[in-house]
C-alpha cells in the first residue's frame, strides 16, 4: 500500500499574492541571441573591472583568508564601513561607520526596510512611476501605495500636503537618474522635498544605485546631505552593483544609529551577514582611490550609448513620441501617443526580436497609462540599437496614426 500521499503545500496568504516581475518574464525572451534587448537595466559588462577584483581577492585570501572565509559581523566588514562614511562624508553630510550597515544588494535593504516599517494596509508614497523592484519588495508587506504626482521635472514636493502624507511610514526616491524614467530631480526640487519631510516627520527612503554615474549636467545634492541639517529623517541606499558589478550582492543603508540598530536585528534573522570575503574584496579594490579612475571610463561608455539611442529616437520615432534625455544611469523613458498600448506593442515587438520594458508595470497608487515604455542602452552595441529603434519606430507608426 503507497503511503505517500501528495499534499499540497500551504502557502501563507503574503506568499500567494506574489506574482513575478514583468522585467524577469520579459528577460526570458531576450536571452534568444538573435533578440535585440532594451528590456533588462543591467550594467555593461565592459565596464566590469574583472583583473582588478581578481587581485583584490586574490591579496585578501593570500594575507587574511581565515578571517575573509569566517563569519563576520551583522553590521558589516568594519573598514569598509569607515570607507562607505568617509565616502560620503566628502558630500558635506558627516557621517559616522556606526550609521552604515553592508547589506547583501540594496534589494535586500529595500526588503529589510519593508519588514521594519510596513504593516498591513500602511500607507507607503511612492513616485509615479517608480522603481518595480521596489514596489515588487515593498508589496510583500501589503501597503497601501500612494502615488506623489510628478511632471518632467520629476517628484513635486508641493504635492506633499498634509492629506496625501497623513499616517504614511515614509516616501521612496530615487533622485539621481531615476527608474525607470531616467530623471533627476533638481536641487530646488530636493530641498523642498527634505524640508516638507522634515516639517511633516516623513521619513525619507533615497535610493541611489545610480548617482556615481553622471555623464552629462551639474551634479546635485543628496538628499542625505541636505536633509541633516534640514532636520529630515533620510535612510540612504547605496551599491556596488553599479559602479565595480551586480555579481558581488554588495550595497549599504545609512540611517540615524536607532534604524540601523533594528536593521540589524532583521538582518540577523535574514543571513546573518553578507559574504565576509566579499566585503573585504570590494574594500580591497577601491581603499585607495580606484573608483576615482575607473568611474570616468564608464561614464564614457554610458555617455556613447545613451547618444545612440538619443539619435536612433529622433530618426526613426513619430514625432509625437516624447522621451527624456537623461543626465546619468541606464534609462529612457518614452511616452506615445494617446491610445497606443505598450503591452500590445511588446507582443508585436517580440515578434520582431526587439524587446523593451511597458510603464504599466512601474505604476502603483495610481491608474497606469498604456502609452509609456523603458528603454535601457547601456548593454546594446550601436548598430543592433539603431536597428532595434527602427523596427519600433516602424511598430508606432507615423504620428497622428492611432
Amino acid at each position: 500500500m503507497d503511503m505517500h500521499i501528495n499534499t499540497p503545500a500551504v502557502f501563507s496568504q503574503r506568499a500567494m499574492q506574489l506574482t513575478s516581475s514583468a522585467i524577469r518574464e520579459i528577460l526570458k525572451i531576450t536571452e534568444r541571441p538573435e533578440v535585440i534587448s532594451f528590456a533588462g537595466g543591467l550594467p555593461s559588462p565592459s565596464g566590469f573591472p574583472i583583473a582588478e577584483l581578481r587581485a583584490a581577492f586574490d591579496r585578501v585570501l593570500d594575507t587574511q583568508g581565515a578571517t575573509a572565509l569566517q563569519y563576520g559581523r551583522t553590521e558589516g566588514y568594519t573598514p569598509l564601513r569607515e570607507w562607505v562614511a568617509q565616502d560620503l562624508s566628502r558630500e558635506g553630510a558627516p557621517i559616522d561607520p556606526e550609521e552604515v550597515l553592508i547589506v547583501s544588494g540594496s534589494q535586500q535593504a529595500l526588503d529589510m526596510l519593508g519588514k521594519l516599517f510596513i504593516d498591513p494596509g500602511s500607507k507607503v508614497l511612492v513616485e509615479a512611476p517608480s522603481y518595480l523592484g521596489a514596489l515588487q519588495s515593498f508589496s510583500l508587506f501589503q501597503p497601501q501605495f500612494q502615488a506623489v504626482p510628478t511632471d518632467a521635472g520629476g517628484l513635486v514636493p508641493d504635492a506633499l500636503d498634509d492629506a496625501l502624507v497623513r499616517d504614511a511610514r515614509f516616501i521612496y526616491v530615487l533622485p539621481n537618474f531615476q527608474n525607470p524614467t531616467g530623471l533627476t530631480l533638481d536641487r530646488a526640487r530636493r530641498q523642498a522635498l527634505v524640508e516638507r519631510c522634515a516639517a511633516l516627520g516623513l521619513p525619507i527612503i533615497e535610493d541611489d544605485p545610480y548617482g556615481e554615474l553622471r555623464y552629462a549636467g551639474q551634479p546635485q545634492p543628496g538628499l542625505l546631505e541636505l536633509g541633516r541639517p534640514a532636520g529630515a529623517t533620510v535612510i540612504r541606499l547605496g551599491s556596488f552593483s553599479k559602479v565595480l558589478a551586480p555579481g558581488m550582492r554588495l550595497g549599504y543603508v545609512v540611517a540615524p544609529k536607532a534604524i540601523i540598530s533594528k536593521l540589524v536585528q532583521i538582518k540577523q534573522a535574514t543571513d546573518l551577514h553578507t559574504a565576509t570575503v566579499t566585503q573585504m574584496a570590494v574594500y580591497e579594490t577601491v581603499r585607495d582611490g580606484f573608483l576615482q579612475r575607473h568611474l570616468p571610463l564608464v561614464r564614457d561608455l554610458y555617455q556613447r550609448q545613451c547618444g545612440y539611442m538619443l539619435d536612433a529616437l529622433q530618426q526613426y520615432f513619430p514625432a509625437d513620441a516624447q522621451w527624456t534625455r537623461p543626465e546619468g544611469g541606464m534609462f529612457i523613458w518614452v511616452t506615445l501617443r494617446d491610445g497606443m498600448d505598450t503591452t500590445q506593442l511588446l507582443q508585436q515587438a517580440i515578434a520582431k526580436n526587439v524587446a523593451f520594458v511597458p510603464g504599466a508595470p512601474f505604476y502603483a497608487g495610481v491608474q497606469a497609462p498604456t502609452n509609456t515604455l523603458r528603454l535601457s542602452f547601456v548593454t546594446v552595441p550601436e548598430d543592433r540599437i539603431r536597428s532595434g529603434i527602427q523596427v519600433l519606430g516602424q511598430l508606432i507608426g507615423p504620428a497622428g496614426q492611432s
